[in-house]
């Protein structure tokens, strides 16, 4: 990932403003590492579960009616684990001993998160070009004539030039039609002139 540097930047960052905290974690919303400060703790791991418990989250605000998700907080008997959204496809997740002050840790978590998620986007915004853009480049690239001695597939399969060749036709049906009667009214028997003066 291209940001992935500057998202790992602003963990040390996070990390020096609030001493207390023992790990910093950036993962995209299905559960996959983008950048890690988690010493101690394997970082999949804890990605996987942040993508987990963000899932129960996000239907929990859904079904309360709380709007979208900004942040969960566990607290366990050894410290703290901080869920911040970051942006529309990453998080922020942060370990921090029990002595942390929450205040300064919501804090500086939901400015790190906007910081991430900017950075995130931005990113996912710079890989990804947007379908009119590529399609408007592919209608704006010439074709190449074949030269001389090349073959293109239309002429070398038979098929393709039968089925892109123009159809055409003997001649207008109505006319063979007239043609036919015409031929037909001319082959039957006239009618016995001879018997008819006789009577």
């Amino acid at each position: 990932m291209a940001a992935e540097a500057e998202v790992l930047d602003e963990l040390h960052r996070l990390r020096a403003r609030v001493p207390q905290l023992t790990g910093a974690l950036a993962a995209s919303v299905d559960g996959l590492v983008l950048a890690q400060d988690t010493p101690g703790v394997e970082p999949e791991g804890v990605a996987a579960l942040t993508a987990a418990v963000l899932g129960v989250a996000v239907r929990m605000t859904d079904a309360t009616g709380q709007g979208d998700f900004r942040e969960l907080l566990v607290r366990g008997t050894q410290g703290y684990v901080a869920t911040y959204a970051a942006g529309s496809s990453a998080v922020l997740t942060l370990l921090a001993q029990d002595r942390v002050n929450v205040g300064r840790l919501h804090l500086e978590g939901r400015r790190a998160g906007t910081r991430i998620g900017e950075l995130v986007d931005a990113a996912a915004a710079r890989a990804e070009p947007t379908p009119r853009t590529a399609a408007a480049r592919a209608r704006n690239q010439p074709r190449a004539a074949p030269g001389p001695g090349q073959n293109t597939d239309r002429q070398a399969d038979p098929q393709s030039q039968a089925k892109s060749a123009p159809k055409t036709t003997a001649g207008p049906a109505p006319t063979r039609t007239r043609t036919t009667r015409t031929v037909r009214a001319t082959a039957r028997p006239a009618p016995n002139t001879a018997t008819t003066s006789e009577s």
